[in-house]
């Protein structure tokens, strides 16, 4: 079982220290005391809460897709050259960047403070954990 310090728990939630202790005291989330001494949260509990919590924009582009790794964000930045783009998302906490042709970036409208959809490929999305 993985168990999370209330600090960690925090961040994952978008919320104060403070805050994960409050929803300990009032049962909303688990709480026990870890190895060290600290209050930490069982890490299974802690998924489900974040999972409920998120908030996931509506796709606009209303497409019907075998993709599951859809990212609804605000373009940030667009930077062009002659033949290629670089386009940066904000979905959400996380920064997308993709690289594509000026003519597709016209072609899609992609300017700053435009909605778009970003499509990552399961096959390529490597998963990572902390070293020991």
């Amino acid at each position: 079982m993985s168990l999370l310090p209330v600090a960690d728990a925090a961040h994952f939630l978008g919320v104060s220290d403070d805050t994960v202790r409050r929803w300990i005291s009032s049962g909303r989330l688990t709480g026990s005391k870890g190895p060290s001494g600290q209050t930490v949260v069982d890490g299974v509990e802690l998924a489900e809460l974040v999972k409920k919590q998120s908030v996931h924009p509506a796709d606009p582009t209303g497409v019907m897709s075998s993709a599951r790794n859809r990212f609804v964000g605000l373009v940030t930045s667009v930077t062009s050259d002659k033949v290629m783009s670089q386009v940066e998302l904000q979905c959400g906490p996380h920064r997308v960047v993709s690289l594509m042709s000026t003519e597709a970036v016209e072609d899609l409208g992609l300017v700053p403070g435009s909605v778009a959809t970003a499509v990552v490929k399961s096959t390529n999305v490597m998963v990572e954990v902390p070293g020991a």
